[in-house]
């Protein structure tokens, strides 16, 4: 079976753009460049990937679309764009020249202003992305969700895709409220999820693959096999967990359903929504 992985980084490593590696994580202050990935995916089978923004700067586009040029497996990259600019249309019309970038990702994770998804400008900028084919990865906190839902009812022609579940409160086991909110996703079939980061939400040292049941339960019950995806979240699950690991606690979890299905969660769903 096919896999694309819908979800990793690469970097370039220094202190200053990478302070949010904390001690805990230390082991990946370095370079995570594709040729060390190319190797990692030979080891699992792994037919290509979606490259994901790590730093708020445009430049990084230009860094992630050149290793895209000579990787012939990094089949997209989700960029970043300042959606609340003066001039976003003339910036998106010119990332639209470039057929590897698919879509934008802000930190929304980490903003002070818990609801900027739905301030005005914010809103104009997502308004502009459906017409040039750029789908929206959302990078948030499970108390971030009803303003994502919000947004998705606000634009239900535009395409969104929820990283790492929106990063579940698996160490505590706190699950009520998460799920409470991500049910409501249900009924918006322009939202997907990525089936990735959970390992790192979870006790590093301490969990199973039985840790990440309910949560996968609550997703899979919410957006089914045609709106969920697969992504190792690599480098960054190797604060946790081999890529080998990651994988299989999917494809355990999916190894009861249907050859379709499976071949849905691991490829077809990323390969439709990315446009790969």
């Amino acid at each position: 079976m096919e896999i694309i992985d819908a979800h990793q980084h690469f970097w370039q490593y220094n202190k200053k753009d990478f302070d949010w590696i904390s001690d805990e994580m230390s082991v990946i202050r370095k370079d995570y460049l594709p040729a060390q990935l190319q190797t990692v995916f030979a080891e699992n089978n792994i037919a290509g990937c979606v490259a994901v923004q790590v730093n708020q700067n445009e430049n990084e586009n230009d860094f992630f679309l050149a290793m895209a040029e000579e990787f012939d497996f990094i089949k997209g990259v989700v960029g970043w764009v300042d959606l609340m600019a003066d001039d976003i249309e003339k910036r998106l019309l010119y990332w639209s020249r470039f057929k590897k970038l698919k879509g934008f990702r802000h930190i929304l994770q980490g903003e002070k202003n818990r609801s900027l998804m739905l301030e005005p400008d914010f809103k104009y900028g997502i308004s502009k992305l459906a017409g040039m084919n750029f789908v929206y990865d959302f990078l948030i906190y499970p108390d971030q969700l009803q303003f994502a839902s919000n947004l998705a009812k606000a634009f239900p022609n535009q395409k969104f895709v929820i990283d790492h579940l929106a990063k579940p409160y698996i160490k505590t086991g706190e699950i009520k409220q998460w799920e409470n909110d991500i049910h409501v996703f249900k009924q918006y079939e322009n939202v997907y999820c990525k089936v990735s980061g959970m390992v790192t939400e979870a006790n590093r040292n301490n969990f199973s693959n039985q840790t990440f049941q309910p949560y996968l339960d609550v997703v899979t019950e919410t957006f089914g096999t045609q709106r969920l995806m697969y992504g190792s979240d690599w480098p960054v699950c190797l604060t946790a967990a081999s890529y080998s690991a990651v994988l299989q606690i999917v494809k355990d979890y999916f190894s009861s359903f249907s050859i379709d299905e499976q071949k849905n969660i691991f490829s077809n769903n990323a390969e439709y929504f990315y446009n790969l």
